[in-house]
């Protein structure tokens, strides 16, 4: 039998965890957060910018809610002298303060849908992007934006598409990086509003000086007031459009198609000028390019409305001077960026909202998406550094890669040190 022998435990597991800490310390994040949300009551022991690093070092540390700073990871996080850790219940009473109340909108049938948005923890966010150099002004990035069902089963929850309850947000990415975020009912239809979340999401990134040259979007976009918002704030846009009957037949009768590879599958490829929504009776609509593109189905069975065994996609592009081609691969990688939403649930806690009502939950979410943002910054830093590390890594392996090493606190010559019990190179960061 092995004699076991055990001791205080002042050795931390997660050491890493105080180079996060210390690069968010030294990154101008923390004056921006309590410059930009404001000071809390003088008798208050956490400042906004602490009850952030609280809950952002849950996840950092490999926990997937709130309550794990509570339940296994305080007593750690307290070792270090350069944070102070608040206790999970403090954190979610504060994070609730900072919801604002919801919104009534009302869809071209009648039907009446709340929103949430939180215009400070939105610009907030930007803020933090920008401090940390992964946005600049007078630069010009590609945006995308969706709606994506987040499952969820709270006092207000609504039934939605994918047969569930949640919610239904909207969200707009620069380069995987979250720029905006409106939450909406579950039930809510995909076009209605969307113009105005739009609005407000270029509105808040001119205003910060950072313009778009490219915005891509899928068929949940296309409509006349959101391609109207869509083209007014980008110097080029690409929407899959949606297949109407006038559209099919004209496509049935075009006879310049031309073949090319895409991602190792052949498609016959054109393109035409196109007049979109131009049967609405609102003033007249522009004119666009509509590139097509058209691949054999898997099997012979012959489309409803084409008569052939043909399956087609389109996108609504002002586009003129790329080629087909080109256009469909760029729309393509959009599928990169949903990747984000995946993440957000997965490593940022999204899966597990701690609140009862889409308003809170809607601080919860936005500060996570500040989270997400940050570790982008850090994982860029740190993969620099580190042969084991790449910038394209997922939290949980640059958990156990980084942030799972012990550590211990000590103090020599009236001077507090860290002692990191590993042979990667930590000495280089420099606490």
């Amino acid at each position: 039998m092995v004699k076991i022998e055990k001791s205080i435990p002042t050795i931390n597991p997660f050491g890493g965890i105080n180079f996060v800490i210390d690069r968010i310390n030294h990154s101008g994040i923390n004056e921006l957060i309590d410059s930009q949300l404001g000071k809390r009551p003088a008798q208050a022991e956490y400042s906004y910018s602490d009850l952030f690093k609280s809950l952002w070092s849950v996840f950092f540390c490999g926990g997937d809610c709130s309550e794990d700073l509570n339940e296994h990871l305080k007593p750690f996080l307290c070792q270090s002298p350069h944070v102070k850790v608040a206790d999970a219940d403090t954190v979610l009473r504060v994070l609730k303060s900072l919801k604002t109340e919801k919104e009534t909108v009302i869809s071209a049938t009648g039907n009446p849908y709340e929103i949430s948005k939180n215009d400070k923890l939105n610009q907030l966010n930007i803020s933090i992007l920008m401090v940390l150099k992964l946005l600049n002004e007078h630069q010009y990035y590609d945006f995308d934006y969706d709606n994506e069902v987040l499952k969820t089963e709270k006092f207000d929850t609504q039934n939605t598409y994918k047969h569930c309850k949640g919610y239904f947000p909207g969200m707009a990415t620069i380069d995987g990086m979250p720029v905006y975020f409106e939450n909406r009912d579950g039930n809510m239809h995909v076009k209605t509003n969307q113009e105005e979340v739009l609005e407000r999401c270029y509105n808040m990134l001119e205003a910060n000086d950072i313009h778009i040259n490219r915005s891509r979007m899928d068929a949940g976009s296309y409509s006349k007031k959101i391609v109207d918002v869509v083209a007014r704030h980008s110097r080029l846009f690409y929407i899959r459009a949606n297949r109407c009957e006038a559209l099919t037949n004209r496509l049935l009768k075009h006879k310049d198609w031309k073949k090319e590879e895409i991602n190792h599958i052949e498609y016959e490829v054109t393109s035409i000028n196109y007049q979109p929504f131009s049967g609405e009776k609102e003033q007249e609509a522009a004119n666009y390019r509509l590139v097509v593109m058209r691949c054999k189905k898997g099997n012979e069975q012959l489309d409803l409305f084409t008569r052939d065994n043909m399956q087609y996609g389109s996108i609504l592009t002002n586009d003129y001077e790329s080629s087909e081609k080109e256009i469909i691969e760029y729309y393509n990688q959009r599928g990169t960026e949903e990747r984000t939403i995946d993440v957000l649930n997965n490593d940022f806690g999204w899966k597990n909202m701690p609140f009862s009502f889409m308003e809170e939950n809607t601080v919860f979410l936005t500060v996570m998406m500040m989270c997400k943002n940050i570790y982008t910054w850090l994982i860029s830093i740190f993969s620099e550094k580190f042969n084991d590390l790449k910038k394209t890594f997922r939290l949980k392996k640059f958990i156990f890669r980084f942030i799972t090493v012990p550590a211990k606190w000590i103090k020599r010559g009236g001077q507090m040190i860290l002692k990191v019990f590993s042979h990667k190179p930590y000495e280089v960061l420099q606490i």
